[in-house]
């Protein structure tokens, strides 16, 4: 399970940033002969972006928490005020990228270079992610997020190659730290024209309680406009199908993973999530509903999946409570 205090043993070597957004590269990252934003072609290239810092600040406000309250049909939640404690997974609605619209991809993605590695693997997306609540933000905070780039690894998937960039976050107020977290990025080769692509594994059925949701166009560009996400897979259905090679518009990883948990705020309502971690397994659609799971385990944690019209797993995850 999630190691709470890995992300600051694994950070602490970088710099410390002042401005409200700046960026770092770790002290040899001069010495090598590839600009930031050119393509990276060797391993040794890839490795020189760990240690790659960027802080950013912001301001906790009710507006965003309460979009995504109606946009999880939480009815019955109170509208958020100053001093409102946002649930888990809820900062990801703040501290977002804010490239210029020039900067954009022509996928919606700001275009490469910055802050993460400039891969020449055109798709990306959430591969998972671990994370430990140690107190909750709340809404009125003036927050700080610090994200290092810690682990790069190349492998080979099924579909072609893979490059996985991990980024661990820690985010402060005031009051001290509220959360760590480990975000992994998977980078993929462009899909083939006719390849069939695997078949995921079938998920468990063993599950306590569950919830079927139907991901419509609305929910996914209601997700998109919260996080200010412009990839184009999720709304722009001739891009998704056409060009990224997909049958339908892709649900957010991000979204999945609030909604598992929401799942268990419905079935526990007066749980506290310590630690939560989550794996992405295979994409989901807006062509289908799909089911919701979870079920206590014997070590007090809540097992939580994502399955598939046809039985397959999308998403695992874990949430220890406190």
């Amino acid at each position: 399970m999630t190691n709470c205090h890995h992300g600051a043993d694994r950070a602490s070597s970088a710099p410390v940033l002042t401005p409200a957004f700046a960026v770092t590269a770790p002290a040899d990252h001069a010495h090598t002969d590839t600009p930031p934003d050119a393509p990276i072609d060797s391993a040794s290239d890839l490795r020189s972006w760990i240690g790659r810092t960027v802080q950013r600040d912001d301001l906790v406000t009710a507006a965003p928490l309460a979009g995504l309250l109606a946009t999880l049909d939480r009815a019955d939640d109170p509208a958020p005020v100053p001093g409102s404690a946002l649930p888990p997974l809820s900062h990801w609605l703040y501290f977002l990228p804010q490239a210029l619209q020039r900067d954009l991809g022509v996928d919606g993605h700001p275009l490469l270079g910055g802050f993460l590695p400039p891969i020449q693997l055109p798709r990306r997306m959430w591969a998972g992610g671990r994370l430990c609540f140690e107190q909750p933000l709340r809404i009125g905070d003036t927050a700080t997020r610090r994200s290092t780039i810690t682990h790069i690894a190349e492998k080979a998937g099924r579909s072609g190659p893979l490059v996985f960039v991990t980024v661990a976050h820690e985010i402060s107020t005031a009051r001290g730290l509220c959360v760590r977290e480990e975000h992994d990025i998977v980078y993929r080769a462009p899909a083939q024209p006719g390849a069939t692509p695997p078949t995921p594994a079938l998920a468990r059925t063993d599950e306590h309680f569950s919830r079927t949701v139907t991901p419509d166009p609305v929910l996914l560009f209601r997700y998109s406009a919260l996080t200010f996400n412009a990839h184009r897979i999720h709304y722009d259905r001739d891009h998704a199908t056409q060009v990224e090679g997909y049958p339908g518009l892709v649900v957010h990883g991000p979204l999945i993973a609030t909604l598992l948990l929401d799942l268990l705020r419905r079935e526990l309502p007066d749980t506290k999530v310590a630690q939560f971690e989550f794996t992405a397994a295979s994409p989901l659609f807006d062509l289908h509903p799909f089911t919701l799971c979870g079920k206590r385990e014997a070590d007090g944690s809540v097992a939580l999946w994502a399955r598939n019209p046809r039985g397959h797993l999308a998403m695992t995850a874990r949430a220890v409570l406190a």
